[in-house]
C-alpha cells in the first residue's frame, strides 16, 4: 500500500491507482467531466486538477496521475476553485451551451458542475460556431453545439462496445466527434446501435430521438456494469 495526504488527510492507495481513485475512496470530492469509471482516463478537460505541494505546487490531472508514496496533494482550495471555474467558463463559451434550450436541461453533468462551482455567468464571449446537428440515425442524434470534446463516447464505443465508430476530426476549436471518418451517423457501417455512447455523454450532445427533455436521463454507470459482467479470461 502507498500512503499519501490529500487535503491534510492521510489516505492509503494501491500501487497503480490514480490520485482521483484514492480521493474518491477517502470521500474527498474532486470535480470531473471527461473521466468516467469503466473507461481509460484521458485528462482532457482539466477540471480534476490538483496541486502537488512537494512537486513545487505543480498542477496535475488527478484522473491520470498515479499515486506515489508521500505525495502531499491539495484537492480543494480557492486557487483550484478559481481555475476550475475558468476552465468551465471556457468550455461553456467554446460552443452553444445555453441550458434552457438543451435536451439535457436538468440532468446534465456540465450544468451540475456549473452549480457546484458557483458559475452563475460566463465572463468570456461565446463563439457561437453554428455547428451541424446529425439526425440521420434511426434512434439517436448528435448536436455538435453541445459537445465538450470529453471523448467519453469515443472511449465507450472503442473500449466497451468494440465498434470503434467514433473518432476525432479537425484540430483545436475546429475539432468534431465524427462517425466513420465523417460519414453521417445513420450511414455508419460500424455502429451497432447499442447506445453506449449516448449513455456515456455528459451533456446533450448525444441524445435519444423521440424523448422529451424530462426523459433524457442517462445511465453512464452502465458501462461499468457491462464490463464487470463479462467473463474474465
Amino acid at each position: 500500500m502507498i500512503t499519501l495526504t490529500i487535503d491534510g488527510i492521510k489516505v492509503q492507495a494501491e500501487e497503480g491507482e490514480t490520485i482521483l481513485q484514492a480521493a474518491k475512496r477517502a470521500g474527498i470530492r474532486i470535480p470531473t467531466l471527461c473521466y468516467l469509471e469503466g473507461l481509460s482516463p484521458r485528462g482532457a478537460c482539466r477540471l480534476c486538477l490538483v496541486e502537488i505541494r512537494n512537486w513545487g505546487g505543480r498542477l496535475v490531472p488527478s484522473c491520470a496521475t498515479p499515486v506515489q508514496e508521500g505525495l502531499e496533494v491539495v484537492a480543494n482550495s480557492e486557487r483550484l476553485r478559481e481555475l476550475r471555474r475558468t476552465i468551465l467558463e471556457m468550455i461553456f463559451a467554446e460552443r452553444n451551451h445555453i441550458c434552457a434550450f438543451c435536451v439535457s436541461n436538468g440532468h446534465c453533468e456540465l450544468q451540475n458542475l456549473a452549480m457546484e462551482l458557483g458559475m452563475d455567468h460566463v465572463r468570456l464571449p461565446y463563439r457561437w460556431p453554428l455547428l451541424p446537428v446529425d439526425l440521420s440515425h434511426a434512434k439517436y442524434g448528435i448536436d455538435h453545439n453541445r459537445c465538450v470534446l470529453c471523448g467519453r463516447c469515443v472511449r465507450a464505443c472503442a473500449e466497451v462496445e468494440g465498434a470503434m465508430t467514433w473518432g476525432f476530426s479537425g484540430r483545436g476549436i475546429f475539432t468534431l466527434v465524427e462517425a466513420d471518418l465523417g460519414d453521417p451517423w445513420g450511414k455508419s457501417k460500424t455502429c451497432t446501435g447499442c447506445g453506449k455512447c449516448v449513455q456515456a455523454c455528459p451533456t446533450g450532445a448525444l441524445f435519444e430521438k423521440g424523448k422529451a427533455t424530462s426523459e433524457q436521463v442517462k445511465r453512464p454507470e452502465i458501462l461499468v456494469e457491462v464490463t464487470e459482467r463479462r467473463p474474465r479470461a
